[in-house]
């Protein structure tokens, strides 16, 4: 199939969100990123909430940040290009050092992962010896070095379970350790870290939308307990993908980031999205023209020193090795 036949192919993924005049003008950009791929053996990772003509047209993988995670982990590509921000490229870079991995723009980082150093881990450490340290995969390397484990949305309860400790520091997410907390024996010391787009919704909001629409409601974990206890799913961005997939509701509300309804509402045609959502500011600096620049010139590329690759590793390979049958 030539790239004009696999570009027309695509568009039917993305209909329901943009006039065919606006897929084609991405037709030019879209074809030499595919090229780029092939010369370079490069292969694209793109997180759930990244624009449709990068979800569509240009990645290889798709999915939440442990979905990533694994994918990056069993790469056989020379270079992996993040289309997410910068942790997500920082974990991996830690599952596959040999390879170089770009993030398009440096400056797509994330408020939780600026909201804990690593000084603040070892603060914690100091109040509560003895307590294993949990980490949301959203925190740099450097902070990852300085915990016990690295978790996603999708398996906090499974890693924070793990230790078979009374209790367990859980860092940054605040409405995260909440929501564990509320589902698990295990005593949560969280963090007050929050995501700048799920912090800004509440409860009242969501009551009020559901009112006025009668439509099922799927929150991230990373939105105010208020907007959880409104919601009728809260869960990762593939646990809502299951669950939309189990209730095929007329009407769907993801109280999440705007990107995420846009990408998978072509697998649920019957299902109608509602928009009450806000927009990463971080996922959007990823552009097709700044992948196009970064395979060019195999920059920026990820680098992580030694003396915190070895930590943040281990943190990062707990969590994926708790996902691995054992035993024949």
């Amino acid at each position: 199939m030539n790239a004009a036949a696999r570009h027309a192919q695509r568009y039917e993924r993305v209909a329901r969100l943009m006039p065919l005049a606006e897929w084609d003008a991405h037709f030019e950009a879209i074809a030499a990123v595919e090229a780029l791929k092939r010369e370079r053996n490069a292969v694209v990772l793109a997180h759930n909430y990244q624009r449709p003509e990068i979800f569509h047209g240009i990645a290889d993988f798709q999915g939440d940040s442990l979905e990533l995670a694994r994918q990056a982990a069993r790469s056989t590509a020379d270079v992996i290009v993040m289309c997410g921000v910068r942790f997500m490229a920082e974990t991996a870079k830690l599952l596959a050092p040999g390879k170089t991995v770009l993030l398009p723009d440096l400056e797509a980082g994330c408020s939780l992962a600026e909201s804990i150093t690593p000084g603040d881990i070892r603060a914690l450490r100091a109040r509560h010896p003895c307590v294993p340290v949990v980490c949301y995969v959203n925190t740099s390397a450097a902070v990852k070095s300085e915990c016990d484990a690295c978790c996603t949305s999708s398996n906090a309860q499974l890693v924070v379970e793990s230790f078979g400790a009374p209790e367990v520091i859980f860092v940054p997410d605040e409405y995260l350790a909440a929501h564990v907390a509320a589902h698990t024996s295990v005593r949560i010391i969280p963090w007050q870290g929050h995501c700048e787009v799920h912090e800004r919704f509440t409860g009242q909001e969501v009551r009020e939308y559901r009112e006025a629409s009668r439509a099922y409601v799927l929150a991230h974990p990373e939105c105010p307990r208020d907007v959880q206890d409104a919601a009728d799913y809260v869960g990762s961005t593939s646990g809502m993908i299951a669950a939309l997939g189990r209730e095929r509701p007329e009407r769907a509300m993801l109280i999440t980031e705007c990107s995420m309804a846009d990408n998978i509402s072509g697998a649920f045609p019957d299902t109608e999205f509602l928009r009450p959502c806000n927009l990463c500011p971080h996922m959007q600096r990823i552009t097709l023209a700044a992948v196009r620049a970064s395979l060019e010139s195999l920059r920026p590329a990820i680098e992580i020193p030694d003396s915190v690759a070895v930590g943040a590793r281990r943190a990062v390979e707990r969590m994926l090795d708790l996902g691995r049958p054992r035993g024949p």
